[in-house]
């Protein structure tokens, strides 16, 4: 894989397809669908998919995609692939709240070692570089022009009074009750893959996920967090959360900062 291509093709269609959801996103009013899974589905889903999708075709030919919005490419059995959920948080999105995020990631071997988390509500960019390290870099963001970006790196936690973030939209029982099981300091809501940023930037240390979520929803906010020194381990077992799994469906996760000691389920 050429990587310094795939950043730069990664960054500028996932700025593309922001600027279409934005687009639908001030509208005064849009569609919303309900899919088979009953989960939503909008126009600014759709445009954005064919954005991403056209583009990551035509620079990739060779490397197969995955698409939360294309259910023909979830039948693959690969464990090399690129991946993509072209609008994260739709309910967000539909409830207007901005928490919603644009995710390309690129999977090697089972484990997401380049991706692009972009928040075009929030105007907040994170990707990894050529290099694999990840990067914020500062609004306002222009297309083929990388502008001023700030290396990343997880926090050191204290582990008295740990950060936590957690679901904004599927918060549940369970997760309260595993999070009871740490010395918590601050606590904090966030939509889509922008918890695993937030860990990402030190902005929290620890983020679990006892509830359902599919590869696409993972994996460019996962490579991120790598690339700023962070880990996502199973719940179950605490082993490394791997990608290309049957019908790309994940386990329940934990997402940190080294020098958390987890605790098991």
């Amino acid at each position: 894989m050429d990587f310094d291509k795939l950043t730069t093709v990664m960054r500028d269609l996932a700025l593309e397809a922001g600027d279409k959801i934005m687009e639908i996103y001030a509208s005064p009013d849009f569609d919303v669908r309900a899919k088979s899974d009953d989960s939503p589905v909008t126009a600014a889903d759709e445009a954005a998919d064919a954005i991403i999708s056209a583009g990551l075709r035509e620079a990739f030919p060779d490397i197969p995609l995955v698409t939360e919005e294309q259910a023909e490419s979830h039948g693959q059995s690969v464990s090399t692939f690129l991946i993509v959920d072209p609008l994260d948080g739709t309910k967000e999105f539909v409830q207007r709240r901005g928490d919603f995020t644009v995710n390309i990631a690129y999977v090697e071997d089972g484990v997401p070692v380049r991706g692009i988390v972009y928040a075009p509500a929030k105007e907040r960019l994170f990707y990894t570089e050529e290099e694999g390290a990840s990067v914020e870099e500062m609004a306002p963001f222009a297309k083929g022009q990388i502008g001023s970006v700030t290396p990343i790196k997880v926090s050191v936690p204290d582990t008295s009074a740990l950060r936590v973030v957690a679901s904004k939209s599927h918060r549940d029982q369970a997760t309260d009750d595993y999070i009871g099981k740490y010395a918590c300091g601050d606590m904090k809501s966030a939509g889509s893959s922008l918890k695993f940023c937030l860990v990402a930037t030190g902005e929290a240390d620890l983020y679990p996920r006892l509830g359902r979520t599919m590869e696409w929803d993972t994996a460019a906010g996962h490579a991120v967090l790598n690339g700023a020194g962070g880990h996502v381990v199973r719940f179950d077992d605490l082993t490394p959360l791997s990608y290309g799994k049957p019908i790309f469906e994940n386990p329940f996760f934990i997402a940190y900062a080294p020098g958390v000691s987890l605790e098991k389920a």
